[in-house]
């Protein structure tokens, strides 16, 4: 968390153009909206010494991701992009409504087309950062803070694993699934067995468990337990079998099941919704692991987790050890806009809109 927190409070250094991967499609305007295309042309045959300020914002409170690649694709793509003057946020800074993220001031001919892709960028990186931040927020209700791991790798194009992995990562998540997600910031994907993997063995979990074993042996190992759909007497057979050496236990159980233990035991049906990953479920299976020593065993959920349904897990105490969460996590519902504020100095912005200087903006040296 010490690597997280220092990138939340800007202390290391910004990504470079080398990081990013970049479609050198973009410098031909394939990417571009034709209008801005048709923009660059006309400033470059009538208007060609102007200089205009533009200016990036977004309307919630948010926690900004996105900026060092936008740089970068500023820094790549512009006409002479070491004459631009560019001031910007840093990845992981909290941001307010209507507060300015990034300025660019340069020949508009020179940048101008790519403020949708700049949009986007901030937009989808800035969305992921902020939704993570809110579930990890969520994962310490009760006080203590609980992992979140990043499971989105089946929930979007592959190609934006890289990007959304490191935007989970300033987010505050503590691992993704997988290298891609993983790519920008130098560590690698997380993770230990599919319901693939236990049907190699027809369903029976000791032996899948061992088959891991002998082929990482030096991993945790953590088993995936609802494939049968009996979490707790498969956890059992586990714990029972590799005592000290089981980690953990992962429940995915899909909101549409009712875990077997409720079918043994309908006396406590009734009074709570029964499917999927339910805080009762997590009880009992604390309960039974305790109750024959194995303490020590931690338990994952996943399967539709978010920021409410985690935060009500922490309300009520469940012994949840740490969440992995996915698709809820992919939401893009932040949007940025980007506004020419400034011409040749002096103020000139549709209606509407205005220069808003931001003091937290810091100039952006091009020869780093």
């Amino acid at each position: 968390m010490k690597e997280i927190t220092k990138k939340l409070n800007g202390e290391i250094e910004r990504l470079t153009n080398k990081t990013f991967k970049f479609d050198e499609r973009i410098k031909e305007g394939w990417f571009s909206a034709v209008y801005f295309l048709k923009t660059k042309e006309i400033a470059e045959k009538l208007v060609p010494d102007n200089q205009v300020t533009m200016q990036f914002f977004q309307k919630d409170n948010a926690v900004l991701c996105g900026t060092d690649e936008a740089i970068a694709l500023l820094h790549t793509f512009a006409d002479h992009p070491e004459q631009l003057e560019i001031r910007s946020l840093k990845d992981g800074d909290k941001i307010t409504p209507f507060e300015t993220v990034l300025t660019v001031t340069g020949p508009y001919q020179s940048f101008g087309y790519l403020e949708g892709i700049i949009d986007g960028i901030l937009a989808r990186r800035t969305s992921v950062a902020t939704n993570v931040y809110n579930v990890v927020k969520a994962a310490r209700t009760s006080g203590k803070q609980k992992p979140v791991i990043f499971m989105g790798d089946r929930d979007d194009h592959y190609t934006q694993q890289a990007g959304d992995g490191y935007a989970a990562f300033i987010g505050g998540s503590t691992a993704q699934a997988t290298h891609a997600m993983n790519e920008w910031w130098g560590k690698k994907g997380m993770g230990t067995m599919p319901h693939a993997m236990i049907q190699m063995f027809e369903g029976d979990i000791v032996a899948a468990a061992h088959a891991y074993k002998e082929v990482y042996p030096d991993d945790d190992l953590m088993v995936l337990v609802d494939y049968n759909n009996d979490v707790i007497n498969d956890s059992l057979k586990v714990a029972r079998e590799f005592r000290d050496q089981l980690m953990g236990v992962r429940l995915d159980t899909s909101k549409n099941m009712v875990d077997k233990y409720f079918l043994r035991n309908q006396h406590l049906m009734g009074t709570f919704d029964p499917r999927g990953v339910n805080p009762q479920l997590i009880f009992a299976l604390r309960k039974a692991l305790d109750d024959e020593g194995y303490n020590h065993v931690k338990i994952i959920v996943s399967g539709g987790f978010n920021e409410e349904k985690i935060r009500v897990f922490e309300q009520q105490n469940v012994p949840v050890d740490v969440y992995g969460v996915g698709r809820n996590l992919l939401d893009i519902n932040i949007g940025f806009t980007g506004d020419n504020v400034l011409l040749n100095g002096k103020d000139q912005a549709k209606e509407g809109r205005r220069y808003r200087p931001n003091p937290r903006l810091k100039v952006v040296d091009y020869t780093k």
